[in-house]
């Protein structure tokens, strides 16, 4: 079975530059995306990336912190030396971008699968997120969501290469990238996986960041690549269950026992209906709540 993971923000940090490492530490993301693929140029600079995060690891910076590296992809010519030095304790998985179709997700799976047997490490130790890019890789994200199960932890959806690639044009309301982001929902739920929704590109307009994480919210997203660390505080209110929410799932839990006692699978109780479907969203929500409390726990605000 996967670990479950708090995937509120995944915040992109390019490891090559020591200034935004360091800052990244005083951040409270839930997810670390240290990159290694767009972000750092020219490919010099890549060999400092994974020099930084070996060494930020060795002197336990990422300590009770989620690091998923975000390497280069297979035709890149930087992958294999990517993972092979980085598939350490205290990495969790990796960000493979360009994620085309099922394919690439099960290439990449095997290509851990080797690095793990060679290092005697036990196999399925380091998980998947996989970047969702381009028009072809929407339309095959159920293929890619089930290339991998024992390792593909979450798919996340990167709006800009998409628009490209479609030749299409952003606009205010963000319509053209509704079917996208709906697909990509529909399609991580429908087998397990955790959807995360795009970075969001006008990162100095806080109401726009709003009314995307709205829209994002009710389309099933759990979660938001992070750009900008100003973009956080609203980020976790969005993805975090409120009070309200905590509560009605944990009275939900309790009408469930009470009617499961009496041989009930369908009931109503205080005027609330009770069944399945419901029982499976309290548990949901509960389930959040209680990594979101263990997160805080460890000292993180």
């Amino acid at each position: 079975m996967l670990k479950h993971y708090l995937m509120r923000s995944l915040m992109f940090v390019p490891a090559h530059n020591n200034k935004l490492m360091e800052s990244a530490l005083q951040r409270d993301a839930d997810v670390l995306l240290l990159d290694i693929e767009d972000s750092v140029q020219p490919a010099e600079n890549k060999q400092i990336a994974r020099d930084n995060i070996k060494r930020y690891l060795d002197e336990g910076k990422f300590k009770d912190r989620i690091i998923f590296p975000r390497v280069n992809d297979r035709e890149s010519g930087h992958l294999l030396q990517d993972v092979y030095q980085l598939a350490v304790p205290g990495i969790e998985g990796f960000m493979y971008p360009k994620s085309k179709k099922g394919e690439d997700i099960y290439f990449f799976g095997k290509l851990l699968e080797t690095i793990e047997f060679e290092k005697k490490i036990p196999k399925h130790t380091f998980k998947i997120i996989a970047l969702i890019e381009t028009p072809g890789a929407v339309m095959n994200i159920q293929d890619i969501c089930t290339a991998c199960p024992e390792r593909l932890v979450a798919v996340a959806f990167g709006c800009e290469d998409f628009m490209t690639e479609l030749g299409g044009q952003h606009d205010s309301e963000s319509q053209s990238i509704f079917t996208a982001r709906s697909m990509i929902a529909m399609g991580a739920k429908a087998h397990g996986v955790v959807p995360i929704d795009t970075v969001h590109i006008r990162v100095h307009d806080m109401d726009d960041l709003e009314r995307n994480l709205i829209i994002g919210r009710k389309l099933g997203f759990e979660g938001m690549l992070i750009l900008n660390p100003k973009e956080l505080p609203l980020a976790h209110k969005y993805f975090t269950p409120g009070e309200e929410e905590v509560l009605w799932a944990e009275e939900m839990l309790t009408l469930s026992e009470e009617a499961s006692a009496k041989g009930q699978g369908v009931a109503v109780k205080n005027n609330k209906f009770i069944g399945p479907p419901m029982v499976k969203m309290a548990n949901e929500i509960i389930r959040k709540h209680k990594l979101i409390l263990q997160k805080n726990g460890n000292g993180i605000e």
